[in-house]
């Protein structure tokens, strides 16, 4: 599927689906343009996680990892699920998978 071809002729309806689709994504985007919110992503594309277990993966204090979390959660990137005292947090579905993929094979990919 390509770009859609915008021009003079687009429906009001199509024009409107444009502008819901273009507002989603920028949402996205914003919501993984931190290099701690990209670098959680990006463990959680290998599996669920606990908090402490991302503290130490990406060595920050459990404060910033809280707010990055909160943040991605707040868009619907990721899931919370409780176990007595230990948060652990997933991937709510692939779309942060495949831009994981992607900007791994842009930036980390070079030879």
């Amino acid at each position: 599927m390509g770009l859609p071809i915008v021009d003079d002729k687009i429906c009001e309806a199509d024009l409107d689906k444009l502008m819901d689709n273009a507002q989603e994504a920028a949402n996205f985007l914003k919501a993984i343009s931190h290099e701690g919110r990209l670098l959680i992503l990006c463990h959680l594309s290998a599996g669920e996680k606990s908090v402490t277990e991302l503290e130490d993966l990406i060595s920050a204090r459990q404060a910033a990892v809280s707010q990055q979390l909160a943040r991605l959660r707040l868009e619907g990137l990721v899931t919370p699920r409780r176990d007595g005292k230990t948060i652990y947090y997933r991937l709510t579905d692939d779309r942060p998978r495949q831009m994981i993929d992607l900007v791994y094979d842009m930036f980390c990919g070079k030879s």
